[in-house]
């Protein structure tokens, strides 16, 4: 899923405008959570040490939240251990998490419209869709 270059001058930009450089640290971590999808900061160290030995996981860490801060990625809780981070962007989505394989998959949030709209409606709750992850057993493990 490799990063286009109109992708890396946005995040350039984006990191510009708010008085941040693009350094190289920060691009291969913004690349690395590119390609990896839902990662978790040692996911995205591994990625990022094929390219950088030098790069140490406090460094991707307080890249990830400096990154998250600038809304450049988002964190969502896909389990109890680590967070896992995503590219942030217009594609909300609801992640679909099975119990028995550790799949994740990626949902519309139009399914999940209606449960959103009465909880704002019946609780006065906003819900922030981009982290709602839904536990279950996928298709595959649900017909074995």
């Amino acid at each position: 899923m490799g990063r286009s270059v109109e992708t890396g001058a946005l995040w350039q930009a984006e990191l510009r405008a708010r008085g941040y450089r693009l350094t190289p640290q920060r691009q291969l971590v913004l690349e690395a959570v590119g390609e990896l999808g839902h990662a978790t900061p040692e996911e995205i160290s591994s990625a990022v040490r094929r390219t950088a030995s030098g790069v140490n996981i406090s460094t991707v860490y307080r890249t990830l939240e400096l990154l998250e801060e600038l809304g450049l990625v988002r964190h969502t809780h896909l389990s109890h251990g680590a967070p896992t981070y995503s590219v942030a962007g217009n594609n909300d989505h609801v992640h679909l998490v099975c119990r028995d394989c550790d799949a994740v998959e990626e949902a519309s949030t139009e399914l999940v419209a209606d449960l959103v709209q009465r909880l704002a409606q019946e609780k006065g709750f906003t819900v922030d869709v981009g982290h709602v992850a839904l536990f279950g057993r996928c298709r595959s493990c649900s017909q074995a």
